[in-house]
């Protein structure tokens, strides 16, 4: 059977499972991010609930032969996601993660870091809320959908959007690791803002502690 292209989509309820699978598969640099957090469903609750459950009119979705393979998750005004520290411990409490196998490490050694941090003058990512760049975004694909422009197509459609609605920018994170992402971004008319920062709790495969990196566009 030969394979569908993929097309672009306005996000459907029904799409919702999907959508937090890919979350969770594509949560470390785009790639599975169970070897650090093994918890799916509060993994999926921190990083796509908001955008399908209360903005999903922002939401778009890469289909092939009718299965969900990518998604962009838009936030027009950034002002209204809740502040990720206030979202994270109901979840930590209501779940348990601080005992449990599978994120109790993650947040113990999170507490660590922030902790140092503090002391050495520092601080982890504070976020961007500023009206230069209200909009945000999160976008991530499958490894099938990956290398033939899926990704512009989505982010290109939002950008479109966020332009014929008078947007005076948009902005989003990444790890500043991640350095095909900062790329692919610097190619979409993003650039960097600020310096990288620690973001606690986070480690790379070999141990090394990863850095947010914001990323601008003005319109």
């Amino acid at each position: 059977m030969v394979e569908q292209p993929i097309s672009i989509r306005a996000y459907r309820p029904e799409d919702r499972d999907a959508v937090r699978h890919i979350c969770f598969v594509t949560g470390y640099m785009g790639e599975p991010v169970d070897w650090q957090w093994r918890d799916a469903s509060s993994f999926a609750d921190l990083f796509s609930a908001y955008y399908t459950d209360h903005e999903s009119e922002s939401a778009s979705v890469a289909v092939r032969d009718g299965r969900v393979v990518g998604y962009l998750l838009g936030c027009r005004y950034s002002d209204r996601v809740p502040d990720p520290i206030r979202a994270i411990v109901p979840e930590v409490l209501r779940r348990g993660l601080l005992v449990r196998p599978g994120t109790a490490r993650f947040l113990w050694r999170g507490i660590g870091d922030t902790v140092r941090d503090l002391l050495r003058g520092g601080g982890g990512p504070a976020g961007v809320i500023d009206p230069r760049w209200p909009a945000h975004l999160h976008i991530d694909l499958l490894p099938l959908a990956r290398g033939g422009g899926v990704g512009s197509r989505l982010l290109g459609e939002w950008l479109t959007r966020l332009r014929t609605e008078g947007a005076a920018g948009c902005h989003l994170e990444t790890m500043a690791e991640n350095t095909s992402a900062i790329s692919f971004f610097e190619h979409m008319g993003f650039r960097r803002e600020g310096e990288a920062v620690a973001m606690p709790g986070m480690r790379s495969r070999d141990g090394g502690r990863l850095h947010v990196q914001s990323m601008v566009q003005e319109f």
